[in-house]
């Protein structure tokens, strides 16, 4: 049965069926599922449960995972793979985590707009959420669309835009959120990645508004000035009727495009057991297929 899509919002993202995650994709498959992801953005599958490496296999059909943070903090992993993401509040005795622990930090910075790995090189293009556990209320995730904030703004800031570039640090949301504590090596792990504001997405061919709050500065411009820039670009970016909002399921997976969205986790009882995982493509033009 070929891939079957049906609209979620009316800028982007759709709910997909029709296929089988669980079973090895073919490459006519794949090229459906990047058409879809080129012009929605955002594909929901429901009620469709993976195991751990039924999502890796899934995944990998589509490029090179990455393990993203994991190289600065390089902790043991509750998950058996780490190129499996524990999104969760969940600690490696299984017990859920305390409030003040450094394992709920992670679920905090993920309650800020961000694309996945935007402070490295490659960046990330796909990511591919997977729930497991969710808790009575709340932690739904939500995602804005970055080519409908650009084909919003005016003529005269596209123009201020077109020719500058943001400079995104791994370790930025951490720092914001009172997490300091890092060595010299570990910040130099990942070094800062630098994007153009205004980017051109290659498989829509359409242009984006490249923000996220893992971008700290404007290059070449005073730190103060450009981080209320920022701010501004990424409260443009953000505004409701760019977003999307997903009321997970067990069992649904979703996928997104990186380079044309950014997305938050909402708010939960962080004592209360909430468990995803993810997985993350890096953006290697051979790898995927336009």
């Amino acid at each position: 049965m070929p891939l079957q899509i049906k609209p979620l919002h009316p800028l982007f993202a759709a709910e997909a069926s029709g296929l089988d995650l669980t079973k090895a994709l073919n490459a006519d498959e794949i090229r459906q599922i990047n058409d879809a992801m080129n012009q929605y953005a955002v594909l929901v599958w429901k009620n469709q449960p993976l195991t751990m490496q039924e999502q890796l296999q899934f995944s990998q059909s589509f490029g090179p995972l990455d393990i993203g943070l994991k190289r600065i903090f390089k902790r043991p992993e509750r998950l058996d793979d780490e190129r499996l993401v524990d999104i969760s509040n969940v600690e490696m005795s299984g017990q859920v985590a305390p409030r003040d622990s450094r394992k709920n930090l992670s679920s905090f910075a993920n309650q800020l707009w961000h694309s996945d790995s935007s402070f490295m090189n490659p960046r990330a293009a796909y990511s591919i959420l997977h729930s497991v556990i969710k808790p009575s209320w709340g932690g739904n995730t939500e995602f804005s669309d970055l080519r409908a904030a650009y084909d919003a703004l005016t003529p005269e800031m596209k123009i201020e835009l077109s020719t500058l570039k943001a400079e995104h640090f791994a370790l930025h949301t951490r720092i914001l959120l009172g997490d300091d504590a890092y060595t010299d090596d570990q910040k130099k792990e990942i070094p800062p990645a630098i994007w153009p504001l205004v980017d051109t997405h290659p498989g829509s061919g359409r242009k984006v508004l490249f923000v996220g709050v893992h971008a700290r500065e404007v290059i070449g411009w005073p730190t103060a000035e450009g981080r209320i820039f920022l701010s501004d670009l990424l409260e443009h970016a953000t505004q409701r009727q760019f977003v999307y909002t997903h009321n997970w399921d067990v069992g649904d997976t979703v996928m997104w495009d990186n380079r044309s969205t950014v997305h938050r986790g909402r708010r939960f009882d962080i004592m209360e057991r909430r468990e995803l995982r993810r997985t993350t493509i890096n953006d290697e033009p051979d790898a995927i297929v336009h």
